[in-house]
């Protein structure tokens, strides 16, 4: 019993520590760095969004003609591998609390603070292209890297590496809640909702299918990821064309909801329910920074293992995820609930996608969106297993610490299909805080160095030569 109220208690002090961090001072922190970078780097996401969008997909299921000793990975299978980790139960279950708690007016919010967060993860992937490392002949990277290697004449090396394991210990601790435990079981939940189907088995088949996913290294990841992310990605946007193609006349009411309700939700009756244009600010912005991740310092990761011509083409490819994550698969799930009506019955979270789905497609639709969500949710737990195991080699380089990662990441896995407490869900938003911390204190430090990266690659543009870097990366 008195470990019970122990736990009780840790759980309200992790509560009280997160309504702080995430209602106030990170959200607030997210924005301004994603409009301090847009400013400072010429707003390269608006700017040379074409010419991103053209060198993605010019590259897309080509390995670099350089990549002979699988030391890294494409373009392409880097971004896949970063949105397997951006695209999971946030793209369904958070725009749906971001409506019912904001109101239609947070998706508007939402769809800022992608736009500037794209300039945020920009600079995210050109550092970790920069001061990415080898490590068991493959190379590694991400802020833990960028941060020691980084700001050692600004911090000295103590005080960066001091900085950096920081970085490290949080990312551990967010991997076991947000990457493991709830993502696991989201899956079996989904599962058991819509084919009565029993927790322990899923959860050991899931086990099984990453186990054998992990064995195969970044480059089996990457695989996998390639081969699922766009499909799933396909599948539910196709599902949301269809859905409005069903309501097609409610689609002028569903604009102007989202319109309207971002400057004066009272006008659609959010003042009667409490929501106010701070709130519909509040959790537009919130949910969607906490969906793309930037800012949050766990995808840059992947896009450290890409061989590229130059960081910044893995820079243009980074912001291309966020849009992806944001303004494609969360838009569709937001225009699923509003052009349906589903968000008005009352439901809460998954719920109110699973009932938008079910009005639509009948008893099809919850079997539609957990399989769906399942693929999401796996592609997440591999996403994050990776950046996980980057971070364990940056704090060690014993090969046996990487054994008892993924035994342990495995355990957590199963654990999670038998249960996931509000508690769990409480310490990853705790961990998710703890690693935008350090990470952001790193992006402002190093701000110079992205756009010293970025002018060297305007410059080599100028004169026609992108040669394409030897290890080391970095440029000084």
């Amino acid at each position: 019993m008195e470990f019970t109220s122990w736990l009780a208690e840790i759980d309200a002090a992790v509560s009280a520590i997160n309504g702080v961090l995430w209602g106030y001072l990170l959200m607030y922190a997210l924005v301004g760095v994603g409009v301090f970078f847009t400013i400072y780097l010429g707003m390269p996401q608006f700017r040379r969004f074409g010419p991103a969008v053209r060198q993605l997909f010019g590259r897309l299921y080509k390995t670099h003609p350089t990549d002979r000793d699988g030391r890294s990975i494409s373009s392409v299978q880097a971004l896949a591998v970063a949105i397997s980790a951006q695209i999971g139960t946030g793209n369904v279950a958070g725009v749906a609390t971001a409506i019912m708690a904001g109101g239609p007016g947070a998706i508007f919010w939402m769809w800022v603070s992608a736009a500037f967060g794209m300039g945020t993860i920009f600079a995210e992937a050109v550092l970790a292209q920069n001061y990415r490392k080898e490590a068991a002949n493959k190379f590694i990277g991400g802020p833990a890297f960028y941060i020691s290697r980084g700001l050692k004449d600004k911090l000295g090396e103590r005080g960066a590496r001091w900085l950096a394991v920081c970085f490290a210990v949080a990312l551990l601790g967010a991997v076991g809640s947000t990457g493991s435990l709830i993502q696991s079981n989201a899956i079996a939940a989904s599962l058991e909702n819509a084919f009565s189907l029993s927790p322990l088995p899923i959860g050991i088949g899931i086990a099984l299918l990453a186990g054998l996913t992990f064995i195969g290294g970044i480059q089996r990841i990457a695989r996998v990821a390639q081969l699922i992310v766009p499909v799933m990605a396909c599948v539910y946007i196709c599902c949301a064309v269809v859905i409005l193609c069903m309501y097609s006349d409610h689609i002028g009411t569903m604009v102007s909801q989202i319109l309207v309700g971002a400057f004066h939700p009272e006008a659609i009756g959010g003042g009667a329910l409490g929501i106010t244009m701070k709130e519909a600010i509040r959790f537009g912005v919130s949910r969607g920074l906490f969906s793309n991740e930037a800012g949050m310092g766990s995808t840059p990761h992947a896009h450290a293992t890409a061989m590229v011509a130059h960081p910044v083409l893995q820079g243009f490819t980074a912001f291309i995820g966020v849009f992806i994550d944001t303004m494609l698969v969360c838009t569709a799930t937001a225009l699923i609930i509003l052009v349906t009506g589903a968000n008005e019955l009352g439901l809460a979270g998954p719920l109110v996608t699973q009932q938008a789905f079910f009005m639509a497609f009948g008893h099809v639709g919850p079997m539609l969106i957990a399989v769906c969500l399942t693929f999401f949710a796996f592609t997440t737990i591999i996403g994050w297993y990776y950046f996980g195991e980057s971070n364990v080699h940056f704090l060690t380089d014993s090969k046996v610490a990487v054994g008892v990662y993924q035994a342990v990441f495995l355990l957590l896995i199963v654990a999670g299909t038998l249960g996931a407490t509000d508690m769990v869900w409480n310490m990853g938003d705790f961990f998710n805080g703890m690693m935008v911390l350090p990470n952001l204190v790193a992006l402002i430090l190093l701000r110079q160095k992205v756009k010293q990266i970025l002018r060297d690659y305007d410059e080599r543009r100028k004169d026609g030569s992108v040669p394409v870097y030897d290890y080391p990366t970095h440029i000084d």
